[in-house]
């Protein structure tokens, strides 16, 4: 890594006004005050991410378990749909820079919500599994492209800010997401698990339609 990044990093770093760690600290507060873009789309952030680990966080333990029985090797490889799902959302940038990013969110929060039924479903077969996998996960990463895409845009110059505020609500849902849903699957079981991720993605869909106008 340290060779390739002495390849490609610029030779000259350029010149920035020079400000104290503090205070570079409280611009990160001071965006999310100025900008509700930002706001929005953080808390969007927060919703999808624990929706995304409500499903990763437990789903070991009904693999593990009868009549699944699967090895932990066996059930890594699952996380390989995932990655599929993932790769497919690099077409949602080209559709952000042509004004369709509020589109884009819309339609990737109804199918993160609609992943959860063949996930639900997922002891008739491994492959309903597989399917819920790619449409959560394609639907996730969708959302977070659309995301950043748009923020940046309105601070072109503050990227490394935008994303370091950007990213506290992600690891927020990421916790809250892995927290919430092991206890759930301790007293509800798998169908419980399915029911709060429906349900978090459900609250996202209504969190972007009650704010439409911002992304405006």
């Amino acid at each position: 890594m340290a060779m390739v990044l002495t390849l490609i990093l610029p030779r000259h770093e350029a010149e920035r006004p020079r400000t104290s760690y503090p205070r570079l600290l409280g611009s990160v507060v001071l965006l999310f005050v100025q900008e509700p873009l930002l706001r929005v789309r953080a808390v969007l952030a927060m919703l999808i991410f624990a929706t995304f680990n409500v499903l990763w966080a437990p789903l070991v333990l009904p693999l593990s378990a009868a009549p699944f029985s699967l090895s932990h090797t066996e059930i890594g490889l699952f996380g390989l749909a995932g990655v599929a799902g993932a790769l497919g959302a690099r077409w949602t940038g080209g559709l952000v820079d042509r004004g369709r990013g509020q589109l884009v969110t819309g339609l990737s929060l109804l199918l993160m919500i609609t992943a959860w039924l063949p996930i639900a479903f997922m002891g008739l077969s491994l492959w309903l599994l597989v399917v819920g996998i790619v449409m959560l996960d394609l639907a996730i990463q969708a959302v977070h492209v659309t995301n950043q895409s748009l923020i940046f845009s309105r601070r072109p110059g503050a990227r490394s800010r935008l994303v370091g505020g950007y990213m506290i609500f992600y690891s927020l849902g990421s916790a809250l997401g892995s927290i919430a849903s092991t206890m759930t699957y301790g007293a509800m079981g798998w169908n419980g698990v399915c029911i709060l991720g429906a349900a978090i993605g459900l609250l996202a869909l209504l969190v972007w339609a009650l704010t439409l106008r911002v992304g405006r």
